[in-house]
């Protein structure tokens, strides 16, 4: 008997055969539909137009460093809301909000860890963190890794995300900016390789 006069059960809907749910993407810029792995394998960049999508600053971490080398610095520093501010809402609740959606403190890691086998400081910024904002804890963190790096002779890179400063910190936000700078002048008195990587989204109002 010819395998197509034979009589077949109708699949039920729960068993008609599609793709995996999130196995193909589509870009928001051009609009092409995409594979998701040759997605990922290309930087979380678009094929077609370059367009440049974020990247959870852990996976940058384990794509930038040596496999499982990477050690984080200062991963219990948290804003205390110095100066208990409210907009639409409460900056200690924004606060919340932001650490459950990211499952961490602030919108920096830094740490250290190998690039073919020799050893730097890194911190990657988390746009999904109020926008990568900069606040008292990432100015902190920041200062704390150039300071390190130039005691211990370290070459340093940060990857920046970035909206700019908190506006939810004030006054004490736009000081971290000379904060840092201090900090990365150590640096440079040390004779240590500093290296800014800008990354998407970076506006730095």
């Amino acid at each position: 008997m010819a395998w197509g006069n034979v009589n077949k059960a109708p699949l039920k809907k729960s068993e008609k055969l599609g793709a995996p749910d999130g196995l193909w993407l589509k870009c928001k810029n051009c609009d092409s539909v995409i594979y998701r792995k040759d997605f990922e394998q290309n930087q979380n960049v678009c094929m077609r137009c370059q367009h440049h999508y974020p990247i959870d600053p852990m996976r940058r971490i384990d794509k930038f460093l040596d496999a499982a080398t990477f050690v984080e610095f200062d991963s219990e520093i948290e804003s205390t809301d110095p100066l208990e501010f409210a907009d639409s809402k409460r900056y200690k609740d924004r606060l919340t909000i932001a650490q459950k959606k990211t499952q961490r403190k602030d919108a920096i890691i830094t740490g250290k860890g190998l690039v073919m086998g020799r050893q730097v400081y890194v911190g990657v910024m988390d746009f999904g963190f109020m926008g990568g904002s900069m606040g008292c804890v990432v100015g902190e963190k920041i200062s704390r890794l150039m300071i390190k790096a130039s005691e211990d002779l370290v070459p340093v890179i940060v990857f920046s995300s970035s909206g700019g400063a908190r506006m939810q910190e004030g006054i004490l936000s736009l000081m971290q900016m000379g904060k840092t700078c201090a900090a990365l002048a150590k640096c440079r008195e040390s004779r240590v390789p500093f290296l800014s990587i800008l990354t998407h989204p970076t506006t730095g109002g």
